[in-house]
């Protein structure tokens, strides 16, 4: 695959994305639908002009709903990746830079975490608080730092051996110097990456919790739990049930695209 075309990729994923971000954005201010209000006397309505994407089965409008729901992914992906990267990142240059024991012992914590798959960490910490954000939040954020720390101190640890940077510590350059000049410029197309498949795989992970009732729990909108309370109702509100899965679908695709991934 040519630069060209992998540059035509990333921007048709940039666009993606950015259009579901905009809809996060703004979506909730140009909905004035309450995403949790019901008016059972209109429920499963089809697309019309009071409801642009029709209502589902309580009589709540999809559109306001999916807003709200795009607004939460978006959000939550994004708080849940950068508190994965901070310390993946800061851990991972430590344990290259000072080498010995202290990379063998976060080696050996990062081969723990590692050890249990990464939905059943999250499931096991979301059990003490069902429906909640913290633990959801929190056991995404600990099942993601592992793929941060490895890249990071592979890459820094090949990247401290050159000369170039064992010449800046001859020279007596300090730390950050080192960090700025040599270190950051190697690590970040890397970080930028693993960033957008972590947000991908976190708005999917969070969906999927949801769709099976262990992540977060009505009335909150979220394009999971939306998939599961209008799934009985398929045959009667079809667009209804296929815009969170688009939405959803929109997203992680334009984030792969994004990352120079191709989607499978």
């Amino acid at each position: 695959m040519t630069s060209l075309e992998n540059s035509r990729k990333r921007r048709v994923g940039l666009a993606l994305v950015g259009a579901v971000g905009i809809f996060a954005l703004l979506g909730p201010w140009l909905v004035v639908a309450d995403p949790i209000a019901q008016d059972l006397a209109r429920t499963l309505e089809p697309p019309g002009l009071d409801f642009l994407l029709g209502t589902d089965h309580l009589g709540r409008s999809v559109l306001a709903r999916l807003a709200y729901a795009a607004r939460l992914s978006l959000g939550l992906g994004l708080l849940t990746v950068l508190t994965a990267a901070v310390p993946g990142i800061a851990l991972g240059i430590a344990a290259a830079w000072y080498d010995g024991w202290l990379d063998r012992v976060l080696g050996a914590f990062c081969d723990a975490v590692m050890a249990l798959p990464p939905l059943l960490l999250v499931v096991l910490l979301v059990a003490l608080a069902p429906g909640e954000f913290g633990p959801l939040y929190f056991g995404l954020a600990l099942s993601l730092w592992v793929e941060y720390f490895r890249v990071v101190r592979a890459t820094a640890a090949r990247r401290l051996r050159q000369p170039d940077v064992e010449a800046s510590r001859l020279l007596g350059m300090p730390a950050g110097y080192i960090l700025r000049r040599h270190l950051m410029p190697d690590l970040s197309l890397p970080v930028l990456t693993l960033m957008a498949f972590g947000l991908a795989a976190t708005i999917v992970a969070l969906s999927a919790l949801s769709y099976i009732s262990v992540g977060l729990r009505p009335p909150r909108a979220e394009w999971g739990s939306m998939m599961t309370e209008l799934m009985p109702f398929y045959a009667d509100a079809p667009v209804q049930l296929v815009m969170p899965a688009l939405l959803l679908a929109i997203t992680v695709l334009g984030l792969n695209l994004a990352a120079g991934r191709e989607p499978k």
